[in-house]
């Protein structure tokens, strides 16, 4: 995992509670699995940790979720996973994962699963009092409506309590600054607080926000770290989801552009959390970036356009509207037009195919034209093949290459012609039935189909 991150200083555990259900969100899968920008609300929160310097991450579960259990072993290899049968409180999830808090001396990061908007930096921040003799920092926001919130209680500027809705008083209900869940605890006091925290409350619940007051009780530090409320949001349903999706979007449109890239109408562009741009980018309105793409310093990519695992080489040029998956590798200034899809696709420099084509399984040489109509049969029903097309080769429009298939280098291939054996190099192959002209059929045939039309309708 990563080295510390912030202010914080030195490694630590952080322990990830991602047993719940998600009724709200209607679904059978987990609510942690649910995605934003094509990563699992559980993988951000895990990615996040590891960034700000967790090196023991110990993740909560239900029982028998082996799709949890992968994308934990999938986003933080060397990660524990630790079974909560019973929900009795958000200590008793935390207690879950003793194991991994016992015998050792690492300050302990509490974090949500469903909290995904919570970026490494806050993470770091939310540690840094620990360092300054705080024995429990607590995250916190100021809330536009706090109904609902556990409300974080201070006197003469300390923190006392954080007392949830159901148990606060009425002049406690009207206080603003809400719990936002996270915590952190110094490694000297974590399970000495942690296994002290009782269910005396509304719920009978055991309470991780007891242990305020438990450290307030032996004297100890409780220091509160500020959020926006909007970063603390957590998800319960899809409409929460969207919203988290909206934010990170703007989050990491944001972030592209402050590394150099341009997008012209950015409200349009749905970027992946992996999605890398590089300088002097220029992204048109409405393309989508899904998983694993990563596009070179001074590209174009034309609206409507749609990747997913590609990676286009400095200079390239696509679109509009073209497709790109499944391993698409463009290199240096080749260009592709209107209603290209290339799939698992390698062109070499400054190829082109300029509209109306499919690349399927295919490596095109260095400075190729593919004229329009262009498609690599790569399917034959049971098993795909390959297309290789050599440098400098021209292939005419609305050709059909039957793969698998070798274009030489040079080679010409005639419009209109079905390929189905290899043509050399520097070639002309044309395989399309031989045209016949008959001078003055056309007058015939009309005049007989409209005496046979109007036969029929007399």
């Amino acid at each position: 995992m990563s080295a510390d991150h912030g202010t914080a200083g030195g490694g630590f555990t952080a322990i990830v509670l991602a047993a719940g259900k998600g009724t709200r969100m209607r679904s059978e899968r987990p609510k942690v699995l649910h995605a934003l920008a094509h990563r699992t609300m559980l993988g951000h929160v895990l990615a996040a940790v590891q960034e700000a310097g967790a090196q023991n991450l110990a993740v909560v579960v239900e029982p028998g979720r082996a799709d949890v259990a992968d994308e934990v072993a999938r986003m933080a290899p060397g990660a524990s996973t630790h079974p909560q049968a019973e929900r009795l409180g958000t200590a008793h999830a935390v207690l879950a994962a003793r194991a991994a808090i016992e015998g050792r001396p690492a300050d302990v990061l509490v974090a949500f699963g469903d909290t995904p908007l919570i970026t490494a930096e806050t993470y770091a921040r939310l540690r840094a009092p620990l360092r300054a003799g705080a024995a429990v920092a607590v995250l916190a926001f100021e809330a536009r409506d706090p109904t609902g919130y556990g409300r974080v209680l201070t006197e003469g500027g300390r923190v006392v309590a954080i007392r949830e809705e159901k148990d606060a008083s009425a002049e406690e209900r009207a206080v603003r600054l809400s719990n936002a869940g996270l915590m952190a605890l110094s490694g000297a006091h974590a399970l000495s607080l942690l296994s002290r925290i009782g269910n005396d409350n509304a719920n009978r619940e055991y309470y991780l926000t007891d242990a305020v007051a438990l450290a307030v009780a032996d004297g100890l530090q409780v220091a509160v770290v500020d959020v926006a409320e909007d970063e603390a949001l957590g998800v319960n349903d899809r409409v929460q989801l969207s919203v988290a999706e909206a934010a990170i979007q703007a989050r990491l449109r944001r972030a592209a552009q402050l590394g150099g890239a341009t997008l012209i109408a950015p409200e349009t562009v749905f970027l992946s959390a992996d999605t890398v741009l590089g300088r002097d980018v220029l992204v048109e309105p409405h393309c989508v970036f899904g998983p694993g793409v990563v596009i070179g310093d001074g590209c174009t990519v034309r609206a409507f356009s749609h990747l997913h695992d590609a990676r286009l080489m400095a200079g390239t040029d696509i679109g509009p509207h073209v497709r790109l998956r499944g391993g698409a590798v463009l290199e240096e200034g080749v260009h592709l037009g209107n209603f290209v899809e290339v799939k698992n696709a390698t062109l070499h420099a400054g190829a082109k195919a300029s509209h109306l084509t499919y690349l399927g399984d295919a490596e095109v040489g260095a400075g190729a034209n593919i004229g329009a109509g262009t498609i690599t049969c790569n399917y034959d029903g049971v098993s795909k093949h390959k297309t290789v097309i050599g440098a400098g080769a021209f292939i005419g429009s609305n050709s059909a290459l039957v793969a698998p298939v070798h274009i030489g280098d040079g080679a010409l291939v005639g419009a209109g012609s079905v390929i189905t054996r290899d043509v050399p190099a520097d070639a002309l192959a044309l395989a399309r039935g031989r045209q016949t002209t008959r001078e003055g059929a056309a007058k015939t045939l009309r005049q007989t189909l409209n005496a046979a039309k109007a036969a029929k309708n007399g």
